[in-house]
């Protein structure tokens, strides 16, 4: 209780806008609390922040923008949502550590044909330092780990299901096709009045009025949707007929790119979707290798220095013709599971093996024997007897039809869990 006392204290005492003296006596506004949300609050500086990212954004229409005053509503949603979800995440002990994040702005400058100095100067030209953007992307990331841990054990996948849509992949190849779909939601929940649903509906009416007549659908979702991708101009992203909302599905399904649908009622409003871009989904190869290996373990009784000896033994052996690489692995190899078949692993993708084993095998020639080189399971030696490239669109239907399902209830799980947090949570906006 005095904690709680104590950090309101310091809320309202924020609430205060914080001035500076510079040299001219001149005062200048630094920041101040917008809303209190649990322990944490919004802050003037993050809504101003989002809000010049939006507008720097590639969906972002300057020429038909909406106003300041929708465009910092819909900021301080998300960044309520932001709050509630980063306590979450000190609550459950979730961190991003600087060697993730280094990974994830490497692979947003990739995907813009940027290097990562570009990038920064990139966000330097809009205006955002780059220790802004980092803690950003930081606190994506942080947000994709908590929605994970909370959700994905509300979604359940039995095996019947997984069975039924391969049945339903095979039949029908028109579920290979991945839509990029748009969102402009309308809210209305399941216990609004009948009056309000009517005003929703009306609101829903209007909006496609207006796309007929040619508004942009970004603008319009930015200046009027409800839902979490508002921002980014309700991109949803790309996904197939199995991985959306089966509302969204029934919907779409057929339709094309350029096509708008809807209002589709749902539960938490009315849904107006636009099909942004179709594509068809591509055959999956990957490569496999045929290996066979010799494992020595390191004991008490035997060091890591002697079974790296024993294998260099055993290679000079096998080169010389003295023994085979069958004969060696039958006598000494560790590895129960493949000792008895002359060291052989059969087919199998690289990265099924551990990392150092992984790269071993991906780069050496077919039928070298390898030097000794340790993993967490000992020391070996290698050797690839063959290598293929395999169809592996069949083989990958069974993992493809449970991310679909996965992906569905995911979205589906990850609304209403967002809106529980949201319906919990104390938020209370602090007046100026």
């Amino acid at each position: 209780m005095k904690k709680l006392v104590a950090f309101f204290a310091t809320a309202m005492l924020l609430t205060t806008p914080l001035l500076v003296s510079n040299t001219a006596h001149a005062q200048q506004l630094l920041d101040r609390v917008v809303v209190v949300v649990d322990d944490g609050v919004v802050l003037q500086s993050q809504i101003d922040q989002l809000v010049q990212q939006v507008k720097a954004s590639n969906n972002f229409n300057s020429a038909n923008a909406p106003s300041d005053e929708v465009l910092e509503t819909q900021a301080i949603e998300r960044l309520i949502l932001q709050e509630i979800q980063l306590q979450m995440a000190d609550r459950m002990g979730i961190e991003v550590n600087d060697s993730q994040l280094e990974q994830a702005i490497n692979g947003i400058a990739q995907e813009q044909n940027l290097s990562v100095d570009e990038l920064r100067q990139k966000m330097a030209d809009n205006g955002i330092s780059w220790a802004s953007y980092r803690e950003n992307v930081r606190n994506e990331i942080t947000i994709q780990q908590v929605q994970r841990a909370a959700v994905q054990q509300r979604v359940s996948i039995t095996p019947q299901e997984i069975n039924n849509l391969v049945k339903l992949i095979d039949s029908n190849q028109s579920t290979q096709t991945e839509y990029r779909l748009g969102q402009i939601l309308i809210a209305a929940d399941s216990n609004s009045s009948q009056s309000e649903l009517e005003k929703a509906k009306e609101r829903a009416e209007t909006v496609l009025r207006l796309l007929d007549e040619g508004s942009d659908f970004s603008d319009l979702a930015i200046r009027s949707s409800s839902g979490s991708a508002a921002l980014d101009g309700g991109d949803m992203g790309w996904m197939t007929i199995n991985s959306m909302p089966t509302l969204f599905a029934e919907a779409v399904e057929g339709k094309s790119a350029g096509e708008v649908v809807g209002p589709i009622r749902s539960g938490v409003g009315f849904h107006i979707l636009k099909v942004q871009d179709k594509r068809g989904e591509q055959t999956v190869e990957v490569e496999e290798v045929k290996a066979r290996h010799i494992l020595i373990q390191p004991s008490v009784i035997l060091s890591d220095n002697k079974a790296k000896e024993m294998l260099n033994n055993f290679r000079e052996q096998i080169t010389s013709g003295e023994k085979t690489f069958e004969e060696l692995a039958k006598e000494h190899s560790s590895d129960p599971g493949s000792a008895s078949r002359g060291g052989d692993l059969g087919w199998a993708r690289p990265d099924k093996y551990a990392p150092e084993f992984k790269e071993k095998v991906e780069t050496i020639a077919v039928n070298t024997i390898s030097e000794p080189f340790k993993t967490q399971f000992g020391w070996h030696i290698v050797e690839v007897t063959d290598r293929r490239t395999t169809d592996a669109t069949d083989e990958s239907k069974q993992e493809r039809a449970y991310q679909m399902l996965f992906s569905r209830k995911f979205r589906e799980e990850l609304d209403n869990w967002q809106q529980e947090m949201r319906d919990q949570a104390y938020i209370r906006r602090v007046a100026e």
